[in-house]
């Protein structure tokens, strides 16, 4: 099966049921206001770490450094934002584990030692020089 389609299919299916089980205990009203003011909540802190984040790539700027972490930092509270502003918890869970600068850079050193080689392995390249020759009658020896 598809891995988004199955996404697309999980996801409601674990909010309706988390729904349902937190709103057994603490009633519907209760869940209601708990799913509102986590996404109230979680916009504004999203707001503060992005203007955090922004007030950090633009120092790296100035400074002639590339804001590599904070252009994916940045990615990251946006899609932590959409997360928070979904009605449910299953999303506000993983929303606040990206908005929160210490788990947030837990999750990118997971995810990029995943893609990094190992730090013994050599390139496979020579490194060298090339020159153009032109095919013309000069360079020809006969």
């Amino acid at each position: 099966m598809n891995p988004i389609l199955f996404l697309i299919i999980a996801i409601p299916a674990i909010e309706i049921y988390l729904f349902i089980k937190i709103g057994g205990q603490i009633g519907a009203l209760a869940t209601i206001l708990l799913i509102f003011s986590t996404a109230i909540l979680g916009i504004y802190y999203a707001k503060y770490e992005g203007l955090n984040t922004l007030k950090s790539g633009f120092s790296q700027l100035s400074r002639n450094e590339t804001p590599a972490y904070e252009v994916i930092s940045g990615a990251a509270i946006a899609f932590a934002a959409l997360l928070l502003i979904i009605p449910g918890f299953a999303t506000d869970f993983f929303g606040f584990l990206l908005i929160f600068p210490v788990s947030r850079k837990f999750i990118f050193n997971k995810i990029s030692k995943k893609f990094s080689k190992p730090k013994d392995q050599k390139n496979n390249f020579i490194d060298g020089e090339f020159e153009d020759i032109e095919d013309n009658d000069e360079n020809r020896k006969i």
